[in-house]
């Protein structure tokens, strides 16, 4: 097969890699899935989600001196190869890919579910299917078209979230929607305290928390691809952890303020409830749009990086050649393709088998991403071993509180698996995330997939 020389293009701007992390840390699970962390912790939430984001900005910042370092499409796993060795690179890769593989196949599914609203008679795998079709051709068409898809499917979001959060605060302090009388924040300590299930309750929604979380590490791959890594990476990755509090914290706070938290989720979305009290009768139908967009993005992003962890692996020697090779656009098709492909058999898995295999193989994607947050910090700091102090003093985009902030982090996430393996629901990850780990490895050794020690930093063109 032709082999190309092109490489990926540096098209994505400052403006899209800065709106894609913010649409990163912001999932669906702000929307819809918020109702069962509350239940669990009450207003002590917002504490959880605190903590949990400082987290991530250490571990965002870590990957952030490797990649304004060395700006490579594979990011992490290119990183793991380097600084701790070829297996590590090969399990992060495919383990990523596999994470993000589960996690767009629900989010598809979930676009089939959001368009049955409108559209009740329509088979839902019709809109599976048109989703996929549609975020697949995205990914092929050049990589400012993603850039510039993820870009409004974000600012819908932050603009929804900005006008709850305005109109939320209108009615704590001024009573708008309720007659002119000021809501005020007692809810937060009227029912059983802010910590009304006290410190277990905060960390028993640790899992849920993290998860949240999940894809922030993309801002990572976009690293190959950026036309100005050096401002756009630090820029995206520095404003994260504000984000996080203004976005997920300011919005919780509004909602829980509102609301006694023991009823949030009986009644529907809090964000539906809250349009619907300031006046906005179509309240349902929006927000239904905006989870939709959301669903989508999620999607759009999945595509990304699991055709740029292929396009890596590839490169590395562990996974075909043909998914290294890129179109005229700066697209590695191939890599693309072929993870359109698995999801369509995702999708048509995702209508066959029951729903207990289906957790099973989502408990997968969440061990994956306690896997590769860990692998982050830990080549981070191999990384910062080989450098002489001279190169050390150099680095253009330093991880702050080194070494003891990688060391917290680590910590932090020790702490999730532990209490991943105390609770019964969440056990389950921590057997079947292990054994996809040992199947990999088995693969890579009867596979001979060994190192090419030829290989340098992955091509990229300047546009």
């Amino acid at each position: 097969m032709k082999k190309t020389d092109q490489g990926l293009h540096r098209g994505l701007g400052e403006r899209q890699i800065r709106l894609m992390a913010l649409g990163a840390a912001i999932g669906v699970g702000l929307f819809l899935g918020s109702a069962n962390a509350i239940k669990m912790a009450g207003p002590g939430i917002m504490l959880a989600y605190i903590i949990g984001g400082a987290v991530i900005f250490l571990i965002m910042r870590a990957l952030g001196e490797m990649s304004v370092h060395n700006p490579v499409a594979g990011s992490f796993s290119r990183y793991a190869k380097d600084y701790i060795g070829p297996l590590a690179g090969y399990l992060t890769g495919w383990n990523y890919w596999f994470l993000w593989l589960v996690t767009c196949i629900a989010e598809i599914t979930a676009v089939g579910i959001y368009m049955g609203i409108w559209f009740p008679d329509v088979p839902r795998w019709i809109w599976a299917l048109a989703a996929l079709a549609a975020m697949g051709s995205v990914n092929l068409l050049a990589v400012k078209a993603y850039g510039e898809f993820e870009f409004w499917f974000a600012l819908i979001k932050v603009v929804t979230i900005v006008l709850m959060i305005v109109g939320g605060f209108g009615m704590i302090i001024f009573g708008l929607g309720n007659h002119g009388v000021a809501i005020g924040i007692s809810n937060l300590w009227s029912h059983g305290g802010f910590l009304p299930h006290g410190v277990q309750g905060v960390l028993m929604s640790f899992q849920m928390v993290m998860f949240a979380y999940l894809g922030v590490e993309m801002i990572g791959l976009t690293a190959g691809e950026a036309a100005n890594p050096k401002k756009s990476i630090p820029d995206a990755i520095n404003s994260v952890f504000w984000r996080i509090l203004i976005f997920y914290v300011g919005a919780l706070f509004v909602i829980l303020s509102i609301y006694p938290w023991n009823g949030i989720g009986v009644q529907g979305s809090p964000f539906v409830m809250t349009f619907e009290r300031l006046g906005i009768k179509t309240a349902a139908g929006i927000i239904n749009f905006v989870v939709l967009t959301a669903a989508l993005s999620s999607c759009n992003g999945g595509i990304f990086s699991t055709g740029r962890m292929l396009f890596n692996l590839a490169e590395q020697g562990h996974a075909p050649r043909a998914f290294a090779e890129t179109s005229a656009n700066g697209v590695p098709r191939w890599a693309v393709l072929t993870s359109v492909v698995a999801l369509l058999f995702g999708v048509l898995l995702n209508y066959l088998v029951p729903e207990k295999v289906f957790m099973w193989v989502t408990s997968v994607s969440t061990f994956g991403a306690i896997w590769t947050w860990g692998v982050i910090l830990v080549t981070q700091m191999r990384f910062r071993a080989s450098l002489s102090p001279t190169e050390r003093k150099a680095l253009a985009f330093k991880m702050p509180f080194w070494p003891y902030g990688s060391w917290i982090a680590l910590a932090f996430l020790a702490l999730v698996i532990g209490l991943m393996a105390y609770f019964p629901d969440t056990r389950v990850a921590l057997m079947v995330g292990p054994l996809w780990l040992v199947l990999l490895t088995i693969l890579y050794y009867a596979l001979r997939l060994a190192p090419h020690h030829n290989q340098g930093v992955s091509g990229v063109r300047a546009r």
